[in-house]
């Protein structure tokens, strides 16, 4: 169905593609503003957090998790960022090299030297 055989990395420039022909097909462009975008992408997260909501901390890899329940998660988690990529995609901005450009400037901000193994982030 995805074209993508397993293993096989997605690229953001082929979600930016698939959503672009996604939304052209349906005629879905003329709802597509920036503001619309945003506006599904916080309902989105808001669906995200449900699934965590009463949860408590839950460990990496969620081995105590239903395959189902992991099954969902994805479908959210996908569902934010497909919302993200159509939104930076509409508003003329390379995800791909802003999220790397912010990697750098969060390098600079917060220096290995200043780690210390009782923060968080």
């Amino acid at each position: 169905m995805t074209g993508i055989s397993e293993g096989e990395s997605v690229s953001l420039d082929l979600l930016k593609k698939k959503m672009a022909e996604f939304s052209k097909e349906r005629d879905w462009d003329q709802f597509h503003s920036p503001r619309n975008l945003l506006l599904a992408l916080v309902g989105e997260v808001g669906e995200l957090s449900e699934i965590f909501q009463w949860r408590g901390e839950v460990p990496k890899g969620l081995p105590d998790w239903k395959e189902e329940d992991k099954q969902h998660l994805g479908e959210e988690l996908s569902d934010v960022l497909l919302y993200l990529v159509r939104l930076s995609d509409i508003c003329g901005i390379d995800l791909g090299k802003a999220a790397l450009r912010k990697v750098d400037l969060n390098a600079i901000k917060y220096p290995v030297s200043k780690n210390e193994s009782s923060q968080t982030h």
